[in-house]
């Protein structure tokens, strides 16, 4: 592939789930740019700016992926001259304060990055942000948002389909897992200024929601290892349909008991473990400061995993979830 030298070079870095994927989306539908490098991966796999080797005059827009577990790279990108724009929703830190850097964060629990990328355009490409927040359990705010835009019930179920099929799609413990790589999946749709069309006319859509529908009808069976009222506790199977379902399946809990915080664990090839927790939906807190408590874990109030656990430390974290939501 012939790319631009360094020097002027664009990237857009950008978590592999919906709101990630939409949050690219409204943005490239405003300001394309064509030539831009697209750096992404599975959903967990958001240590993204270690990938980009930039130089002075090179510029990146980073998408829906932890400032405070960027923050090495991101220092090192700014010393050497690359412009940043930065939206996220995750746990921050501190917010460095550099002249080539524009940060657009906002941690609170009914804000994604598609919505604050569709405050920063005005509105510009609405209907994709409504995805964005469906696809990352923010139903409130995109039921919100989309009755400022005059949806009907049948566009706004379908617009919620939609947000799911392509959360679900991020979910896996590599590329392999997915139905699509995530870069391919926004090139998809990144034809399509109205995402009813696309539910209409792609392909991608029906293959998305075909996967879905087999991969949850395996979900259905299982059960709670432990359950409390205040909690539970999910083991899922080591086969590449859980992996799949990981993150949707948090969310149906999450929406089934609101009272209730989810802990989803999966085996890791490795033999270690990965976490996906959902905080109770009815105060939406305590999902990442329980999961900084271990090595690899974050995410923001709402939801937020571990990617690595090793196996002998899960007791010690279902007595911080029994702690934490006890």
């Amino acid at each position: 592939m012939n790319r631009p030298r360094g020097g002027n070079r664009h990237f857009d870095v950008f978590n592999g789930d919906a709101d990630g994927i939409c949050a690219l989306q409204q943005l490239r539908l405003v300001e394309p740019r064509p030539e831009a490098i697209l750096v992404t991966g599975v959903k967990r796999d958001i240590q993204l700016l270690e990938r980009i080797e930039a130089v002075a005059g090179d510029s990146a827009t980073v998408l829906d992926i932890s400032l405070d577990t960027n923050r090495v790279p991101l220092q090192r990108l700014l010393d050497a001259g690359v412009s940043i724009t930065y939206f996220d929703h995750h746990f921050a830190g501190e917010i460095p304060e550099h002249p080539a850097l524009q940060a657009h964060i906002d941690p609170a629990p009914l804000r994604c990055t598609s919505l604050l990328v569709d405050q920063q355009l005005s509105g510009a490409s609405g209907r994709w942000a409504v995805v964005g927040a469906f696809g990352d359990n923010l139903h409130d705010s995109a039921h919100e948002r989309a009755a400022d835009l005059g949806l009907d019930a049948t566009a706004l179920t379908a617009l919620e389909q939609l947000g799911t099929l392509l959360n679900y799609n991020g979910y896996g413990e590599q590329v392999a897992d997915l139905h699509f790589p995530p870069d391919q999946l926004y090139r998809e749709l990144h034809p399509y200024a109205d995402p009813l069309q696309f539910i209409a006319e792609s392909p991608t859509f029906t293959t998305l929601a075909a996967g879905y529908a087999a991969d949850m009808a395996h979900a259905a069976a299982l059960e709670p290892t432990e359950v409390t009222p205040r909690w539970a506790l999910y083991h899922l199977p080591d086969a590449a349909w859980a992996r799949r379902i990981s993150g949707v399946l948090g969310n149906q809990l999450a929406r089934d008991f609101p009272q209730r915080a989810h802990a989803l664990v999966s085996q890791r090839p490795d033999g270690d473990l990965r976490i996906s927790l959902r905080a109770p939906l009815v105060s939406r807190r305590g999902a990442d400061a329980l999961c900084r408590q271990f090595p690899t874990g974050g995410g923001r109030e709402a939801a937020a995993g571990i990617n690595t656990l090793p196996a002998t430390e899960l007791p010690r974290f279902i007595a911080a979830l029994a702690q934490a939501f006890g």
